[in-house]
């Protein structure tokens, strides 16, 4: 029998074969089918229960099967699984189509919203109210006003951009996989650490060559930029990085780039807005792109003369190393500073200043130490444990699975753990859930499975997965969003854990990353491999004392992307431009570093291509004016303060989607939040903010 068709307590992916899903999916798209035909037949007059929570409770079956599918394409991807999601994808839209278009089901909904918006919204909870003005919303937003004809113009957008966005992903993957740089030469390995030779040793291993291969996948590709001596193999790998999806082959994104950001424009205009940002934007913190943009320009004055001082130093010390006269050189000239310079001399001017880099830290961030100070950190602030359960299958042996238990030993949820870059997983770091968190209606609190799957330093031959403290960072960011997902204490579905308006969601992720540097918080985890002596205090106080170091270059380079997206989704008319072009014009006046001919980062933004951020990736430093107003106030009370961690819990982690944003933020901190704090911790001065 298809493992999929019973219900489980964890997912059997010993059990699952890759000829389950279709089955299964086809067969979830008939059950839901006969659900909603329910609703829309019942006989009794619509009301909350029989129509807006009987549509919250459909489609079981294709939730379950839906999950585990989309999220092996991302984490274990087969070209069997590729090519199913190139098939399902459409008829998945179709369906999803089907209901939200359904004529007959919309004016169910419809009158239940008429019918409170009339008598009185008190008759219903938050929580309740929530639900009804999503559903309602929700139809409205995905055409149910739309006549006949836009309908099927819908419906035929919906489809494409499901198709384009696997097609984008799936080419992404391709190109990081299908470049390597192949080194026999060990004078070519000058200035790498011990750590990114020991990796690239093992990579040529297990690819059958001599020597050692470096890799588009950040474990091989950062160091290599921040290390290597050889500027024309830096060069080498910056161009590879920088131009995946640009290529004259089957994996060029250019014009899936142009079709997505079209039909996005389309299907906003369709609705009656003018822009596809101003449609994501009606259901999110800022509102409108007038806000995004007042953001964005706010940090780009604030930020952008102390990052341009930033840079200046780092070229300067370039200069000055490759005994070169800046002056002397002309434009194009190959010998002047550029990108693929800029981690190189950036590391060697962090060395110089504070005596540190990421090479000194690994020892000390030993990944199941790591995990212990992670999760010890859970246990301070919030009472929870994570208890290693062997007997729960998982995708592939790299994960592990871990039963999550509450500060009175009840049981909060499954926790997958998955950690080191393979082939079949697409590149960066991500939290998702294999089921949310819900309500039965007899008030049985069904718990949640959540995953974080990253691309950390891999353990090689006579050493344990060594991480940078950015990869630290890394996990301590996912990790929050997994708080966010094992809390999740709400009625519905639909309203739980990270089902949140997209400008919030990277709030519990994000106040997470302050732990980082903070020493309390690196005593407890943070010894050598070898000697297990804990981490030196004056290198602890080196760590503090850098954590500015190229802050404001960072946030212009975030500021960037954001700028990038907004150009796209903004848009009123086609986009017909030369896409290498206008991204240099979207983002110029946030860039500081030379522009190199040729590269493109939007052919490999899958963020705002594949990943739900279209129009919302300002989100980041939304949610860090949020965050740092957040922990703010752990830092006046006290940065393992179980009384403002409860708050914190109570407030936001464990309330999903249940009541707007800000209304969850303010009765956390009681007061709305302003960027004093994020200027206060990034060490900028006030006077570039007014």
């Amino acid at each position: 029998m298809n493992p999929f068709y019973t219900s489980y307590e964890y997912i059997p992916f010993d059990k699952i074969s890759e000829a389950d899903y279709e089955p299964a999916m086809m067969k979830g798209i008939e059950e839901e089918d006969k659900e909603i035909d329910a609703i829309v037949n019942n006989p009794e007059a619509p009301t909350f229960e029989n129509t807006v929570e009987a549509l919250e409770r459909s489609g079981e079956l294709l939730s379950r099967v839906t999950e585990v599918f989309f999220n092996q394409l991302n984490a274990e991807t087969t070209d069997f699984l590729d090519e199913l999601a190139q098939k399902m994808s459409p008829i998945l839209s179709e369906h999803a189509n089907n209901i939200s278009l359904n004529e007959k089901l919309f004016q169910r909904v419809k009158a239940v919203y008429h019918d409170y918006a009339s008598h009185g919204f008190s008759r219903l909870n938050a929580e309740q109210l929530m639900l009804l003005k999503n559903c309602y919303e929700g139809f409205i937003r995905n055409g149910a006003n739309l006549s006949k004809n836009k309908k099927k113009q819908f419906r035929k957008i919906s489809a494409e951009l499901g198709v384009l966005s696997l097609q984008f992903s799936q080419n992404k993957l391709k190109e990081t996989n299908g470049f390597s740089l192949h080194i026999t030469d060990e004078t070519e390995l000058a200035g790498l650490p011990e750590s990114a030779i020991d990796l690239a040793r093992q990579t040529a291993k297990e690819a059958g060559k001599d020597g050692w291969v470096f890799t588009l996948q950040a474990p091989s590709y950062t160091p290599f930029l921040t290390y290597s001596a050889r500027r024309d193999l830096r060069k080498k790998m910056y161009m590879a990085y920088n131009t995946m999806g640009t290529h004259d082959n089957e994996n060029n994104n250019i014009q899936i780039v142009s079709k997505i950001v079209n039909l996005h424009r389309e299907m906003a205009q369709l609705l009656g807005f003018p822009t596809y940002a101003d449609y994501a934007l009606a259901h999110r913190m800022a509102d409108n792109p007038d806000h995004v943009y007042f953001l964005l320009d706010c940090l780009i004055q604030a930020y952008m003369p102390t990052a341009k001082a930033e840079v200046q130093e780092i070229e300067k010390l370039y200069y000055q190393e490759e005994s070169l006269d800046e002056t002397a050189l002309s434009a194009d000239d190959d010998r002047r500073f550029m990108p693929w310079d800029f981690a190189y001399y950036a590391n060697k001017l962090k060395e110089s200043r504070f005596n540190l880099n990421s090479e000194m830290l690994r020892p000390y961030f030993e990944l199941s130490k790591v995990k212990e100070g992670v999760f010890g950190l859970a246990t301070r602030l919030y009472g929870i444990t994570f208890r290693k359960n062997p007997d729960v299958p998982v995708y592939h042996p790299d994960v592990e699975a871990y039963d999550v238990l509450d500060e009175d030993g009840s049981y909060l949820a499954l926790f997958y753990c998955d950690f080191h870059p393979r082939a079949s997983k697409k590149s960066g770091a991500w939290m998702t859930s294999y089921k949310e968190q819900w309500k039965e209606k007899d008030g049985t609190n069904s718990r949640p499975q959540v995953s974080i799957v990253m691309n950390l330093s891999k353990p090689t031959e006579g050493k344990p997965a060594l991480l940078t403290l950015g990869e630290v960072e890394t996990f301590l960011h996912e990790f929050g969003h997994s708080l966010h997902g094992i809390f999740a204490n709400t009625t519905y579905r639909s309203l739980s854990g990270t089902n949140v308006y997209w400008d919030f969601v990277e709030l519990p992720s994000q106040f997470m990353e302050n732990f980082a540097v903070e020493k309390d918080f690196l005593n407890t985890f943070a010894f050598h491999y070898q000697t297990g002596e804990p981490m030196p205090q004056e290198l602890i106080d080196r760590i503090i004392a850098s954590r500015n170091f190229n802050v404001a270059y960072a946030c212009m380079r975030q500021v960037s992307f954001g700028l990038l997206d907004m150009a796209f989704y903004t848009l009123t008319t086609p986009f017909t431009a030369d896409l290498f072009q206008f991204e240099n014009e979207a983002w110029k006046r946030a860039q500081v570093l030379p522009h190199v001919e040729g590269t493109c980062m939007t052919t490999q933004f899958s963020h705002i291509m594949a990943g739900g951020y279209s129009a919302g990736y300002y989100s980041y430093k939304w949610a860090e004016v949020l965050d740092a107003d957040a922990f703010s106030l752990f830092k006046q009370r006290g940065i393992f303060d179980r009384t403002t961690a409860q708050s914190f819990r109570d407030n936001i982690l464990s309330r999903g989607g249940t009541e707007h944003p800000m209304t969850l933020y303010k009765r956390f901190r009681g007061q709305e939040p302003t960027i004093e704090a994020l200027l206060q911790r990034n060490g900028i001065s006030i006077d570039h903010a007014s």
